[in-house]
């Protein structure tokens, strides 16, 4: 087993909970994995993206090579173009369709969809929606998680335990808010 998935957004959308609840779900099953993160000006609405690595064997590097990447789960639809690159031919684009504008030329947003959707795998979901329709607005990258797990070779099970732990001394109110944005997303992917 080996998955490579990079990690886009840009600074206070949850991204490092994302790894997070990936990277617990790994170590629960026993697997390998590396992580790498870069936080341009992320206290001011800059580019957060991170390397993520699974693998059942041993892994050497931490950085994914372009072309090898398996996954791009972005919570903003604009940084899922800037790593596509990055993509394999038959990989996976899940992402956000709510764009984050902090510049001034942000691009049209039915262009960056137009362009995202020329690639072969794609869900793009509306996460922020999703997220207030359950009574949990700041829930939204969870939501886009959710809708990324069936293309990650680990138990859905263990997704939600990782949000236990990581969410564990938010109390079960943020747990279980957690838990249900995770489910929503995955509800999105399963009925594609």
């Amino acid at each position: 087993m080996k998955t490579d998935i990079i990690l886009a957004g840009v600074g206070g959308q949850g991204i490092l909970s994302i790894a997070a609840t990936i990277g617990m779900s790994a170590l629960s099953n026993n697997l390998h994995l590396k992580q790498a993160e870069v936080h341009g000006m992320s206290q001011r609405g800059g580019a957060v993206q991170s390397h993520f690595r699974l693998s059942s064997k041993p892994i050497a590097s931490d950085l994914i090579p372009k072309g090898g990447c398996d996954i791009i789960l972005s919570v903003e639809p604009m940084e899922s173009l800037r790593y596509i690159d990055f993509l394999k031919k038959d990989g996976w684009i899940i992402t956000n369709s709510t764009p984050f504008v902090n510049i001034p030329n942000y691009p049209d947003v039915d262009e960056v969809i137009a362009k995202i959707k020329e690639r072969k795998n794609v869900i793009i979901l509306d996460a922020d929606k999703i997220a207030k329709e359950i009574g949990s607005p700041r829930s939204s990258n969870i939501v886009a998680l959710g809708a990324a797990t069936p293309f990650i070779d680990i138990p859905f099970e263990s997704f939600e335990e990782a949000i236990k732990l990581i969410f564990k001394k938010k109390g079960d109110k943020i747990i279980n808010a957690n838990i249900e944005a995770l489910r929503a997303g995955r509800a999105v992917a399963d009925a594609r």
